[in-house]
C-alpha cells in the first residue's frame, strides 16, 4: 500500500496539545505515519541571521532565531509525544536540520530520518546520517539532478535505505510547476530506489495523480485550521482533507490493481453473451473437407474462438453441421484431409 505521512512540521506552533491533537487526527484520517521537524538554531544559523528582525505576519518572536526557537520542542516534549503517536499506532519521525538534530532524534529512538529539501546539497548532514543504517527519505525540492546525484551517492557510502521524493518547495506549489513527469526520471535514474512524492500544493490533486504515476509514498503538510498562524497552515491539508486523500488513495491502490491481465468469472457470462465463435454458412456434410468458404463468424460466444477458424481449415467432418450453426468444439480434433 502507498505510505501516506502527515507532515506536522511546525504546524503544533510551540504547543504540546496542539501537537498531540494533531497526532490523533492524522491517525483517525488514516495516516501511516506524523512527521516532525526538528532544529537546533545555533547550530543552523549565524549570529547574524539569528538576531535578523523578523516581522512576518506569522512571527512568534521579534527575530529570525527566536522566531525558530519558540517553534522547537525539547527532550521531554518530543519524548512524550513519541509515546502518544505510540499509543496512537501510527508511527512517528522528523525532518533533521543538522547533525545535532540527528543526535537528539537517536535519543529519541526514531525510526527514520528526512532530510529536508534545503539540506540536500548538505553532505555532511548527509553523510552524518546515513551511518546510522536507518531509513533516510530525501526531498529533492530545491536541488539540480546533479546534486541529486551527489546526494545519493554520498548516502549509498553507507546505506541503501533511500527513498526519493519529488517535490517542489514553493508554498502553495502553482500546479504548471509541479512537473510530475520528473518522477519518471528519478525512477529511471535511481532504481531500484523508492520513489515519493512531497506535496505543497492547495488542493489534492497532484498528490492522487502522483499515486496513479507510482509515488510508492507521499508526504502532506497537515494542521488542524489553515488559517492559524504560522508560514506553513495555508499550504497544509486540514483533517478532513487528508481523510479524503488518504481513502481516494486506498481507492487508487485498488483500481490500479496487478500488472497482469485477469479473466474474472463474471466475464465469462458476458463475453459467451455478446463474444463471437465460427459458424457455418452453409451445411457442411459428414465426411466433407471444411473450405474457408463454408465458414463465417457469429455469436454466441461459446463455440470455437474466432483467431481458430484456420485450424479447421481442411480437416474432414466427422458429423454434418447444419447450416447457420456453430461448428463443435470437437472439430479441432477431426483428422485432416
Amino acid at each position: 500500500p502507498v505510505f501516506v505521512i502527515a507532515e506536522i512540521g511546525i504546524n503544533h506552533n510551540g504547543d504540546i496539545t496542539i501537537a498531540k491533537k494533531l497526532i490523533a487526527a492524522a491517525k483517525v484520517a488514516g495516516a501511516d505515519a506524523v512527521k516532525f521537524q526538528k532544529r537546533f538554531t545555533g547550530e543552523i544559523l549565524t549570529k547574524e541571521g539569528r538576531n535578523a528582525p523578523y516581522d512576518s505576519p506569522n512571527a512568534f518572536a521579534p527575530t529570525y532565531g527566536e522566531h525558530r526557537d519558540k517553534l522547537e520542542f525539547g527532550e521531554k516534549e518530543y519524548r512524550e509525544l513519541k509515546q502518544f503517536a505510540e499509543g496512537e499506532g501510527i508511527l512517528f519521525f522528523a525532518s533533521v536540520w543538522d547533525r545535532k538534530s540527528v543526535d537528539f532524534m537517536d535519543t529519541i529512538g526514531v525510526d527514520a530520518y528526512k532530510i529536508p529539501s534545503a539540506d540536500t546539497t548538505n553532505l555532511q548532514l548527509l553523510d552524518y546520517v546515513s551511518r546510522r543504517g536507518k531509513p533516510i527519505l530525501i526531498s529533492t525540492g530545491m536541488s539540480t539532478e546533479d546534486e541529486i546525484d551527489v546526494a545519493v551517492s554520498t548516502v549509498l557510502k553507507h546505506t541503501d535505505k533511500i527513498i526519493l521524493f519529488h517535490c517542489l518547495s514553493l508554498y502553495p506549489s502553482p500546479e504548471e510547476k509541479i512537473n510530475l513527469r520528473f518522477m519518471d526520471v528519478l525512477k529511471s535514474r535511481y532504481s531500484p530506489l523508492t520513489v515519493g512524492y512531497s506535496g505543497h500544493e492547495p488542493d489534492l490533486l497532484p498528490t492522487i495523480a502522483a499515486v496513479s504515476r507510482g509515488a510508492f509514498i507521499v508526504e502532506r503538510h497537515f494542521t488542524l485550521d489553515k488559517k492559524m498562524r504560522g508560514s506553513d497552515h495555508a499550504a497544509s491539508l486540514n483533517p478532513s482533507e487528508l481523510q479524503e486523500l488518504v481513502a481516494v488513495i486506498r481507492r487508487i491502490e485498488k483500481i490500479l490493481g496487478a500488472p497482469e491481465r485477469i479473466m474474472y468469472d463474471e466475464l465469462k457470462p458476458l463475453r459467451e453473451k455478446l463474444a463471437k465463435s465460427v459458424a457455418t454458412k452453409v451445411t457442411i456434410p459428414a465426411g466433407a473437407i471444411i473450405t474457408e468458404d463454408m465458414l463465417t463468424v457469429k455469436g454466441p460466444g461459446n463455440g470455437i474462438a474466432p483467431s481458430y477458424m484456420h485450424t479447421l481449415i481442411g480437416r474432414v467432418a466427422y458429423t454434418e453441421i447444419p447450416e447457420d450453426s456453430l461448428v463443435p468444439k470437437e472439430a479441432l480434433l477431426w483428422p485432416r484431409a
